[in-house]
Order: structure tokens, then C-alpha cells, then sequence
């Protein structure tokens, strides 16, 4: 995940070169972006899942019937959106929030993007086939290796240097087909090669209904929370287009340098579940609470020092990518203010892993929603209504401090319960006293 939003990073910094237009133009295309990543994890979520319980189960020829779906679904959600892209990339564009100058850029992204789409929903899903088999290095390194292919090419494509044209925006898409496309292939080299646990024949690949609506029975609910995340972004476009296209251009480079702010919050957040977990089943709840509790404190003291850098050196960072003055004196304040609340981030997110850990995914849902639906989407209409740009910005730390709260509020309360129950009193391995649930 570093990897990825490091080349993201990079690739923003070379299209940078070309204008604050081209950054617009690519920022608009996140919400399509995140649905395509929505689609491709929770199809590999629910492969994952299933064939990880065959190979359990020691039945290896359902792990393989399994798996062998893969290579169905990526062909077809592939073709779908490769035609899509290609069909109608500028309404797509216009959808995820292009304002009229940024269009044609757009389209001309996207419809280069679309080109590698079967490979690269193939290269999603396939790391979730080996992460079922115990795998978890391989996909890692393919993807170090795509996008350190990506951030390689991409001057050189964007830029037309040594052999290759000069293909501006067009090239950044290029580049990114190309790295996702090698990942995928390594990927297909190795489950075909039979270098893996599995031995994926022909008669696996071919669609079985049943197989089907186990994979997405599993795989839906984190695919419903991604899409709803991508149409929360493309609604942030369409209102950040309202003042232009440089405050998209604005919105991109700061949502890139969150994204990699992010990543100790999401690596914790995955540490910390399968300890919520083995405590939940072990019935440890001292060292459960107390994991809770480390995590939070460790993350919220770590938000608290990035928030203050990026408030002392917010001009710099955006000076690196791009050094426009408009851009600069539009991007400085907002990012100010949406990195401002930056401490209450990593709470929250451990908080709802935390009730993902207690096998409670619909309150971990509920609360994802609730940041989302009930604080942020009001907040941003409502906010920017009353005070115009500026509101725009404050609907971000408005919503991260409520559903922080929120959150806070909801484990809280769980902790209470379970020390009503009487659950604390339980030692591992001694008999429950706790209540059915």
C-alpha cells in the first residue's frame, strides 16, 4: 500500500509538469478509479474467503474451482468497463465532476486507462488467489515491481524522452496499464506454471453459478463500502468543481498526500484486528482493551506530530509538486484546514476494526456509513452553502471529528456492557460466565 500511493505521489508530481489542469483532470477520475478497486477487492475478498475455507477443509479441488473463477470475472468485469471507458469516456468524466476545461484531458486518461482495465481487475483479484493458498509475498513483490515500472515510465511517456512520444496525459495512463498489466502477467505465470498450491485447470474457468454467489455473498459488503466511498469522492468533485478547476487540482495533490499519511493508520488498523480477534475467542479482554487502547494512543500521538508538519510546511509540499501561485494560494488554507483534525483519524479507525474484530461487521459498517452519509454529505452541502470555499474544506475535520465520536461513543459503550456482563471476570481457558448474545 506504501508502494502504491508513494507511485501515486510521484505520478502526481510528474503530471504536475503539464499544469494544474492535468492534476484536475486526474483527480476527477478517482471516483472511477476507486469503483473499478471496489469491484476487483471485493471479488477477491469473497475468492479469498472461500477458497482459503476449502483448503481448510483439505478439499484442494474446490480451492481450485475457486480460484479458477478468477479468470472468468476478471475477463468479464474487464470487458464491461473496457467498453465503457471507451464507448463513453466523457460522460464518464462528466459524471465523476470534469469541469468544461478539463474534459477532453479526462476522457483522454481515461480512455487509456480502460485499455489495460481486464489485466488490471485480474492483478486485483489474483493477489487475493495466492493470499488464500498463504501467499502473502509474491503478490507484494509484483506489486513493488508494477508500480516501481510505473514511476519509471511515466516521464518518460508523459515527456516523449529517449524513444518513446510524447504522449502528455495519455502517457501517465499508458504507464500505469503497462505496470498493472506486468503485475498481472507475473501473477498469471506463476498460478499457471503451477508455482503455487494450486492446479488450475480449463474446467475450472468456467463459471459455476454456485461458486459464484458464495464468493459474492462474502465479498459484497466490502465492495458496497468502497462504492459508496468512490460516489462520496466523485460528490466532493462535483462540488469542488463549482469553483473551478484549479480547487480539484487542489483536492487531488492533498488527497495524494493523505493517502500516504494514511498508511500507519492502515497498517495498525490490520495489526490490530487479528489481536481483537485471537482475544475475542481466547476471552482475554484485558489484553484486548489494552490493545484497543495502545493503538489509539499510539496513533493519535503520531497524527497529532504529521498534522503539525504538514501545518508548518504546507506551502513547501505543494511548492514540490506544483509551484503556480493561484494553485498555491488556494491549496494552503484548505489543506490546512482538512489536516487539522488529522488526530482524530486514527482512533476512529480503530475503533471500527475493533468491532470488525468482535465479529460485529454491521456496526463496523454502520459507523463507516455514519461518517460518510449522516456527517460528512450534509456537512459538505450544507457548509459550503453558508460559507462558499471555505466551507468546502471544514466539512472534512466536521465529519472526522463526529464520527470519531461517534465511534468513541458506540466502543464505549460496548466496554460498559461487557463489564455489566461480567465478561471481565473470565479467565482464558475457565468456563463463561458471560450471556448469550
Amino acid at each position: 500500500m506504501v508502494a502504491v500511493s508513494l507511485y501515486n505521489l510521484v505520478n502526481t508530481f510528474w503530471v504536475a509538469r503539464l499544469g494544474y489542469q492535468a492534476v484536475a483532470a486526474v483527480t476527477v477520475i478517482m471516483p472511477f478509479y476507486v469503483f473499478c478497486i471496489a469491484i476487483g477487492v471485493g471479488t477477491g475478498i469473497g475468492i479469498n474467503a472461500l477458497a482459503s475455507r476449502r483448503f481448510g477443509e483439505g478439499n484442494v479441488a474446490a480451492a481450485n474451482q475457486t480460484a479458477g473463477q478468477s479468470f472468468f470475472l476478471s475477463l468479464v468485469i474487464g470487458v464491461v468497463f473496457l467498453l465503457a471507458t471507451n464507448l463513453f469516456p466523457r460522460q464518464i468524466v462528466v459524471l465523476c465532476g470534469a469541469t468544461p476545461d478539463i474534459i477532453d484531458l479526462g476522457a483522454q486518461y481515461l480512455t487509456m486507462l480502460g485499455r489495460g482495465l481486464p489485466l488490471f481487475f485480474f492483478s486485483l483479484i489474483s493477489r487475493n488467489v495466492f493470499h488464500a493458498s498463504g501467499d502473502t509475498v509474491r503478490p507484494m513483490m509484483f506489486t513493488i515491481l508494477a508500480q516501481v515500472c510505473n514511476a519509471v515510465l511515466d516521464p518518460f511517456l508523459i515527456f516523449g524522452l529517449w524513444i518513446f512520444p510524447e504522449m502528455g496525459i495519455a502517457g501517465a495512463a499508458l504507464g500505469t496499464v503497462i505496470s498493472s498489466n506486468l503485475g498481472a502477467l507475473l501473477a498469471l505465470g506463476f498460478i499457471l506454471g503451477r508455482k503455487t498450491a494450486y492446479r488450475i485447470r480449463l474446467r475450472h474457468c468456467r463459471p459455476d453459478l454456485k461458486t459464484l454467489k458464495s464468493i459474492y455473498q462474502v465479498g459484497l459488503p466490502s465492495m458496497v463500502i468502497e462504492i459508496t466511498e468512490s460516489l462520496v469522492i466523485s460528490l466532493f468533485n462535483h462540488i469542488a468543481a463549482g469553483f473551478g478547476s484549479i480547487v480539484l487540482a487542489a483536492l487531488g495533490i492533498a488527497m495524494r498526500i493523505f493517502d500516504l499519511a494514511f498508511m500507519p493508520v492502515i497498517g495498525t488498523s490490520h495489526g490490530l484486528l487479528p489481536i481483537v480477534g485471537f482475544s475475542f475467542g481466547a476471552r482475554q479482554w484485558d489484553r484486548l482493551w489494552k490493545a484497543v487502547r495502545l493503538s489509539c494512543l499510539w496513533l493519535a500521538a503520531f497524527m497529532a506530530l504529521l498534522t503539525v508538519f504538514v501545518e508548518i510546511f504546507t506551502r513547501q509540499i505543494l511548492g514540490f509538486f506544483n509551484p503556480d501561485p493561484a494553485l498555491i494560494e488556494i491549496a494552503v488554507p484548505g489543506m490546512r484546514i482538512a489536516y487539522s483534525t488529522f488526530v482524530f483519524v486514527g482512533p476512529a479507525v480503530a475503533f471500527i476494526t475493533t468491532f470488525q474484530g468482535l465479529s460485529k461487521g454491521k456496526v463496523a459498517m454502520l459507523l463507516s456509513f455514519t461518517r460518510q452519509l449522516v456527517f460528512f454529505v450534509p456537512g459538505l452541502f450544507l457548509l459550503t452553502r453558508l460559507m462558499g470555499l471555505t466551507g468546502m474544506w471544514i466539512s472534512l475535520p466536521v465529519s472526522d471529528v463526529l464520527g470519531a465520536l461517534t465511534a468513541g461513543l458506540w466502543i464505549y459503550r460496548e466496554y460498559r456492557q461487557q463489564k455489566k456482563a461480567g465478561v471481565h471476570l473470565e479467565k482464558t481457558g475457565a468456563k463463561s460466565v458471560a450471556p448469550a448474545e
